[in-house]
């Protein structure tokens, strides 16, 4: 999704009223129970969230000068900095070493590389359509954001073809947009 993501994709630019700040905290604790501790420090009464309308009908939400999550219709999606500030917050599954080059390049995560020696799904079934971070074998840090295409039991019962849509990762435009 944000492989080509330039400035230039942004058109637009504003800051965001108290009152749907308000709204944004509750969606996302909504969403992602676990950051309901974290909420007050992610986004205080007080800070400046700005709003960047981009192109595909994308936004994009930045606190203190740093994207923080993206809402594309009508679904939150955390950025891998607030995933890297919050990890344990989000749902998580592991590849393994053969995977990393090519999530770093942008592909999506086939069912083999989340189910072979080295990868780790989550012992209880996490839900098709579930926004995931995505960890390697061996690294401390996500170094993507996917969807779920089917259900984690489904991926080891079926073990081949596409189990998560990529849809952030490491150096991509996203990770690299800067804020002036």
């Amino acid at each position: 999704m944000f492989k080509k993501f330039t400035k230039d994709d942004v058109h637009t630019q504003t800051n965001v009223k108290s009152s749907v700040q308000r709204a944004l905290r509750t969606k996302l604790v909504n969403q992602y129970p676990k950051l309901e501790e974290s909420i007050k420090i992610l986004m205080p009464k007080k800070s400046t969230v700005v709003l960047y309308k981009c192109e595909d009908k994308i936004n994009l939400y930045a606190v203190n000068d740093e994207v923080l999550f993206y809402q594309k219709f009508d679904e939150l999606i955390p950025s891998l900095k607030l995933i890297h500030m919050y990890p344990s917050c989000f749902p998580r599954v592991q590849v393994d070493r053969g995977a990393i080059k090519f999530i770093l390049s942008g592909a999506n995560i086939m069912c083999p590389g989340l189910t072979s020696k080295g990868a780790k799904l989550p012992d209880e079934d996490i839900a098709k359509g579930t926004t995931v971070a995505v960890y390697a074998e061996g690294k401390e840090n996500a170094l993507a954001v996917g969807k779920l295409l089917m259900s984690t039991d489904e991926i080891k019962k079926v073990n081949k073809g596409m189990g998560i849509e990529l849809i952030h990762y490491l150096a991509d435009g996203l990770w690299n947009f800067e804020i002036e």
